[in-house]
């Protein structure tokens, strides 16, 4: 018999942090004990690497980090900062002497220095806003910086001031910019990120950049140390053409800039050559496309002769690093769901060093990873695979990996992960192949039926892979077959693969995900009356487009959904971006394209029991398209529920509380609508 949906989640929520024997399978709170490594930084002789372990505050419920260091042959692993506290971003002198460092143990985050030789540490900031971006000067002498600088526009009136003692509201907002809220930050102030630099002994740091644009951490220093070369979008009508930056040239003496490239189009990721004779840099020529790969560009120091240089190499090139002696570029990149880090030449002949670069997040199996290149060639980086979470690897690219932490061995040692397999198969729109992976409950029997769960990616210019997921293995342990893919759409695959749905979307994908369920149902252990779908994002976008065109599912959960795309066009945190490059035109302009394309369009065929789940600070996908949807199908008297996520944005899985929530909701819903056993 079917379980009320609070029933199911009183079971799952109330597990006991100890005294009860612990099961063999992933259970909810064991999210509280998966950790990840990233930021892996190798010393410039190679012979040690800083790395960030990530872990999590249970009576927090936050996401922490320590720093710890380890030698490349995997001895003395060892932390180098301690405590409940978020320690990031080590950067090694180019002495190798001293590791700076962020960390929020002083209650912001602050920038500090430490001498490996002693242990000796000295804070470096007490700033009021919180620095990032982090980079040594070649000869160790300065620190470059990126930080949050306040405005201060205009007055529009003047206001009479309440009298002693009075409690007035508080002031209106005034907004006059295009960009006014981003999601994960809230309603933005008046301010714009600028470039400064300061002593490594310390001491007040002195502003390079000024002026009403945002400075990032794309910049490098040349190696003489008197420029910093740096990629902004520093153009008068940047706010409406967010694409649009360039590489500029900084003068670390004078605040003087100017800029290297002009070409309409992003221009991002600077790097300077150790002869500093070169600058390779990242980029292309915008075609107002929903996808474009990004290209190696390589350009003289003085912004001349630029030029691609992997022209025939169609997957975007990211995380450029030099080689010591500057004949070759290392640089990572996803190719089928897989992240790798390969070595290309300056003419883009392009070799391969090593795979299975682990993603950087624990929720569902995205793509990311972290690595960096020492003098001699070896490179240290984080290493997943669907069995585990990131953990730190050397290699040099001559099939030597070596794997030096297992971060989650205690947890693992007695908890079992389903199994997860590669699939291919043929769309039935046009016959073209789709690659999904499908992860199976622990203990799986292929001669028993299962209930299949369709998970699907947001994005939707990103992809699944060869990684792990929490979500995936803890659907897997309450018992069901999960099948993830990347449908048309998706990146890793090319241009053309990803741009099969710029303005078209959501539109044949659709027949990619229901091939890719009908797939599995054809390997014989899927019970064809216990369909479930949910996503995500683009997934939840996805997901409702679905269930307006079959009812085969016999649940839905939509999270954090686009519904009408008029709406969040206007409402989302990139109005400028979205409708310029994923639609043809204003929605006034083109509302039928809206309109045809917008899963509320579907909202009157819809039969399948569906919750939606968003978070309450969601600006992404704003609370405001789910809270649509569910009154739409409330009038269509279909069995729907709300869950609003509390205190957090569109990236639910960033308190770990409320990643547990999101499963156990799901799982909730799901377990709800299973049939009912005579």
């Amino acid at each position: 018999m079917m379980k009320p949906l609070y029933i199911f989640l009183l079971t799952v929520l109330c597990i006991p942090f100890s005294g009860q024997a612990q099961t063999e399978k992933l259970e909810l709170m064991d999210i509280f004990d998966l950790e990840f490594i990233s930021d892996p930084q190798i010393s410039p002789d190679g012979s040690q690497i800083v790395y960030v372990r990530n872990f999590k505050d249970v009576m927090a419920d936050a996401n922490r980090s320590n720093l710890w260091i380890v030698n490349a042959d995997g001895s003395k692993n060892r932390p180098l900062t301690t405590g409940n506290q978020s320690d990031y971003s080590p950067r090694w002198s180019p002495d190798g002497s001293r590791v700076l460092y962020l960390s929020s143990k002083g209650g912001s985050s602050q920038m500090y220095l430490r001498w490996l030789e002693d242990g000796t540490e000295q804070k470096l900031s007490n700033f009021p806003k919180s620095p990032g971006g982090i980079q040594w000067s070649p000869d160790g002498k300065w620190i470059a910086f990126g930080m949050s600088v306040d405005s201060q526009p205009a007055s529009l009136m003047s206001l009479p001031s309440p009298p002693k003692g009075a409690k007035w509201t508080e002031k209106p907002k005034y907004i006059d910019e295009l960009n006014y809220r981003s999601d994960g930050a809230g309603y933005l102030p008046a301010s714009y990120r600028h470039l400064f630099v300061m002593s490594a002994d310390g001491g007040h740091p002195r502003q390079l950049t000024s002026g009403d644009f945002d400075h990032g951490s794309a910049f490098a220093w040349t190696p003489d140390g008197k420029y910093l070369i740096l990629s902004a979008n520093r153009h008068p009508e940047g706010e409406y053409e967010p694409r649009n930056s360039e590489i500029y040239e900084l003068e670390v003496a004078s605040g003087t800039i100017k800029a290297l490239t002009d070409r309409n189009g992003p221009d991002s990721s600077p790097v300077v050559s150790p002869d500093g004779k070169t600058i390779v840099y990242s980029g292309f020529d915008d075609r107002y496309q929903g996808f474009q790969t990004t290209g190696v560009y390589l350009m003289n120091r003085d912004g001349s002769n630029p030029r691609l240089i992997n022209k025939d190499f169609d997957r975007n090139s990211d995380n450029l690093q030099w080689s010591a002696d500057g004949k070759y570029l290392f640089f990572q990149y996803d190719d089928r769901g897989n992240t790798k880090i390969a070595r290309m030449d300056l003419q883009g002949k392009v070799t391969d060093l090593t795979n299975n670069v682990g993603g950087l997040s624990l929720g569902r199996p995205y793509s990311g990873g972290d690595y960096t290149v020492a003098k001699n060639g070896r490179f240290a980086y984080t290493l997943g695979t669907p069995e585990h979470p990131s953990d730190l690897a050397v290699a040099t690219g001559s099939g030597d990996v070596k794997r030096l932490t297992e971060v989650n061995a205690d947890l693992f040692s007695h908890k079992k992960v389903g199994a997860v397999e590669e699939i291919w198969y043929e769309s039935s729109f046009d016959g073209r192949k789709v690659q999904g992976w499908i992860c199976k409950p622990p203990d799986f029997d292929p001669n028993k039926k299962y209930p299949l769960l369709l998970e699907i990616h947001g994005g939707p210019f990103t992809n699944y892979g060869w990684r792990f997921s929490t979500e995936v293995q803890l659907y897997a342990a309450a018992g069901y077959v999960v099948l993830y893919t990347n449908p048309r759409g998706s990146t890793s695959y090319g241009e053309e693969f990803a741009n099969l749905i710029h303005h078209n979307y959501p539109g044949e994908d659709y027949d990619d995900l229901i091939s890719g369920v009908d797939a599995v149902i054809e390997k014989g252990y899927i019970d064809e009356n216990q369909l479930y779908v949910t996503g995500g994002s683009g997934g939840g976008v996805l997901s409702a487009w679905i269930i307006g065109k079959t009812d085969r599912f016999r649940a839905a959960v939509v999270a954090k959904p686009v519904i009408n795309w008029s709406s969040f066009v206007l409402h989302a945190d990139g109005p400028a971006f979205f409708s310029k490059y994923w639609f043809p035109g204003f929605p006034w302009e083109n509302p039928e394209q809206y309109w045809k394309r917008s899963p509320l369009s579907l909202a009157g065929n819809v039969k399948t029991p569906t919750m939606l789940l968003t978070g309450e600070q969601d600006y992404r996908t704003p609370i405001s398209e789910t809270e649509q949807y569910y009154a739409a199908l409330k009038l269509n008297k279909v069995d729907a529920a709300m869950v609003r996520i509390q205190d957090s944005g569109h990236g639910i899985a960033n308190k770990p509380s409320n990643l547990m929530n999101k499963v156990a909701y799901v799982l909730g819903w799901f377990d709800k609508h299973q049939p009912v056993k005579p």
